[in-house]
């Protein structure tokens, strides 16, 4: 990747990752890779019955996702393209921990790993959190037929579950900053000022961060 920027935006459902991605995108002229949600045929059929559907729900996302990594990797970062993606890919097993038993996860994440070993890898994560309320609020205002049916108590503890990860992640990579921000304090779609602070944060990084190789 030499020193192409590659940024991901992370957070869970309803906290803003597309909108501040697709931002992120025209601020500083990268491409945008936007992962592919509404098209999971499996995906309104898990909200109502997750224990039914979960493997084939999270199973079509990791296929995909790989397909998507591999194409900016191609067509993107070998040709010194920067590139701003609204998920990282370890959000799958944040997913499928919650969703899978420990057969269909065991089975899940031996796929997971031959399918991300040679993934490229962002130089920087952007990592939004809310509350329950604020998420709640907004995946109601948003009105996604596949979101209506979405359980308070999942949402809850999949914010639980990307904490954990992201606290993780930070020890197993420190060379990758993790840029951190806070729905209920920061509205960068209602705030221009708050927008601004975030990409004022994120060129300060780029300028400080180690460049990381595929």
């Amino acid at each position: 990747m030499g020193d192409t920027p590659f940024i991901t935006v992370e957070g869970p459902i309803g906290v803003g990752k597309t909108s501040l991605a697709k931002a992120i995108s025209e601020q500083f002229e990268f491409a945008l890779l936007k992962e592919i949600v509404d098209e999971n045929p499996f995906l309104g059929k898990f909200y109502e019955n997750i224990e039914e559907w979960s493997f084939q729900t999270e199973m079509f996302f990791l296929c995909n996702r790989f397909k998507q990594l591999g194409d900016i990797n191609a067509h993107y970062l070998s040709q010194n393209q920067s590139v701003v993606a609204d998920y990282h890919i370890f959000k799958n097993l944040i997913f499928a921990r919650q969703s899978l038993n420990k057969d269909e996860y065991q089975k899940y994440y031996k796929i997971y790993q031959i399918l991300t070993s040679d993934m490229p890898k962002p130089n920087v994560i952007i990592y939004l959190n809310a509350s329950l309320d604020t998420l709640m609020k907004r995946i109601k205002v948003r009105g996604r037929e596949v979101e209506k049916n979405i359980s308070p108590l999942y949402l809850e503890q999949l914010s639980v579950d990307y904490e954990e990860t992201i606290a993780i992640f930070e020890k197993e990579h420190p060379e990758i900053p993790v840029l951190r921000f806070s729905g209920d304090e920061v509205d960068f779609v209602k705030s221009k000022h708050d927008l601004k602070h975030i990409f004022d944060t994120l060129s300060l990084s780029l300028k400080t961060c180690s460049w990381t190789n595929i």
